[in-house]
């Protein structure tokens, strides 16, 4: 049978571990919050890790952790994943680039397609990515990959107006 386990921390009560749980948004912490609380109960450990999922040995680094740590040291750390390509400032550079649409002498395109905007991210920032990357990029700027249809710069509004007319009859 494995040693007791000892809660040193008394910073909350069993009740107050399992309002915490309550109110968390990190499943496995509110696992680790309910099996201390049962500890605090006095449930023997191999009944509070049954009951939390958890192995004993686990739920004993745990409680080492909540005593060195408190409830914050319970949550679950996130590592790993891809720094981010693009800073603020450049992400920010691309919105207004995205708002301001593209020059046709200079771009050579009329609207941002999301290929168009990889080519310029790559010339501008020296940064390679997807279309799929850009596309999910300006969504996270609230903005759409869709572009209403560009006018033609020679467009005649007032011709136009006069085709609606006469056309009609």
């Amino acid at each position: 049978m494995g040693a007791a386990v000892n809660i040193t921390r008394m910073d909350h009560t069993a009740a107050e571990l399992r309002g915490l749980a309550a109110k968390s948004n990190d499943a496995e912490q509110v696992r680790r919050l309910l099996a201390l609380a049962l500890i605090l109960e006095g449930q023997p450990r191999r009944v509070a890790a049954e009951q939390a999922g958890m192995d004993r040995q686990t739920l004993r680094d745990w409680v080492h952790r909540y005593n060195a740590e408190g409830v914050p040291g319970l949550k679950s750390i996130r590592t790993g994943g891809h720094p981010a390509s693009l800073n603020e400032e450049q992400m920010a550079e691309l919105k207004a680039l995205a708002v301001k649409g593209p020059d046709p002498a200079k771009d050579k395109v009329v609207r941002w397609r999301c290929v168009d905007l990889r080519e310029e991210v790559a010339r501008r920032f020296t940064v390679t990515v997807s279309e799929r990357t850009i596309g999910r990029w300006l969504r996270r700027l609230d903005m759409t990959r869709l572009q209403p249809r560009p006018f033609h710069p020679k467009k005649d509004a007032a011709a136009q107006e006069d085709f609606k007319k006469n056309s009609a009859a």
